[in-house]
């Protein structure tokens, strides 16, 4: 009888937040046999670095860059087209790429025809215009297409439930794309994305509630967001943190709105994503700027130093549960 153990991956805030470079880290010191990643499309950009060559993924799972089984999950929606181009560009980058990349067969797909309505519809609420929004909305109308209809993808194919079920004991590293303020459920809408950008939107690819282990949640020590809705206050600070901070998406280049970090926006995510080990990223932009600030139950908290904030921001997540020694600060450049 196989058993399924799944690490997962989770964004705290609005994306963006590092979770390439966390899952990159982990398939280094983890024994997976398969990283799945579980939600959203090729609307989000994962930034990683390996053997001195950056890549940006849209789809395909951190996993590949070390021979892991990387899958595509039925979470997830698949532009054939992005595919295709980023199997080419990991080859072109020397990964190897034949025999580790898979796509759920009851993945739905991303058709020329929805691309071209999101870019037209999704103007009011600041959609990469991918097409998953128009994607979703079918797959959920019972209308969609599925990955099993796409003679293409033939050679990609995998029956999750055979694989998670029938053969031996799996390892899963979940990766999530998006962030919890994005998720369709939980976020701030209608500013948000289409699918489940939580621990529970790891299960929805037919993994068992039991086999979730740890839950690595994914913040910066500020906070960004892509899209139309207002978000960065007046203050010339903010521009400085997005400069520092090179903010701009990954996927869309656009230049990303900047804000503190919210306490309460943070605590929520941890509580609902059962969150045992939390990574800051860029902690070295705030260092640079020279300003620590914090909106904690409505007002504004400022530091005289980045281990005041450090010492605070420990604390609180201390208090909800998450052991001291599983919170760790990183910078840009910084591996974990």
């Amino acid at each position: 009888m196989s058993t399924q153990t799944v690490d997962c991956i989770v964004d705290l805030q609005y994306g963006d937040c590092g979770k390439g470079k966390v899952a990159h880290h982990l398939c280094q010191t983890k024994n997976y046999t398969h990283v799945l990643r579980y939600n959203g499309g090729a609307n989000a950009g994962h930034t990683i670095f390996h053997k001195g060559k950056k890549f940006i993924t849209h789809q395909i799972p951190a996993g590949v860059f070390f021979g892991i089984k990387s899958v595509v999950g039925n979470g997830c929606v698949l532009d054939p087209v992005q595919f295709f181009n980023e199997i080419q560009m990991l080859e072109e980058g020397g990964i190897e790429t034949k025999g580790k990349i898979f796509v759920a067969e009851n993945t739905h797909i991303i058709t020329e025809a929805y691309k071209e309505e999101d870019k037209r519809e999704g103007v009011r609420i600041g959609t990469t215009g991918r097409g998953n929004g128009p994607a979703y909305r079918e797959k959920y109308g019972r209308t969609g297409k599925r990955a099993i209809e796409i003679p293409d993808l033939k050679p990609y194919l995998i029956n999750l439930y055979r694989e998670w079920y029938e053969g031996n004991n799996v390892r899963i590293l979940g990766e999530g794309a998006q962030g919890f303020g994005l998720d369709i459920d939980w976020g701030d809408y209608p500013f948000v994305t289409s699918s489940h950008c939580t621990t529970a939107g790891a299960l929805l690819n037919g993994l068992p509630p039991r086999s979730i282990k740890d839950v690595w949640g994914v913040a910066k020590m500020y906070e960004t967001y892509v899209g139309s809705k207002k978000f960065q206050p007046e203050g010339d600070v903010f521009n400085k943190i997005a400069d520092v901070g090179e903010e701009f998406g990954a996927t869309t280049g656009r230049r990303r709105q900047a804000n503190w970090m919210n306490m309460q926006t943070l605590e929520r995510a941890i509580r609902i994503n059962g969150v045992t080990r939390v990574v800051f990223n860029k902690v070295d932009v705030l260092r640079t700027v020279g300003q620590w600030e914090v909106y904690d139950k409505g007002r504004k908290v400022e530091f005289k130093s980045e281990d005041d904030m450090k010492e605070f921001v420990t604390a609180r997540l201390t208090s909800l549960g998450v052991i001291g020694k599983n919170i760790f600060f990183s910078e840009s450049k910084e591996r974990i």
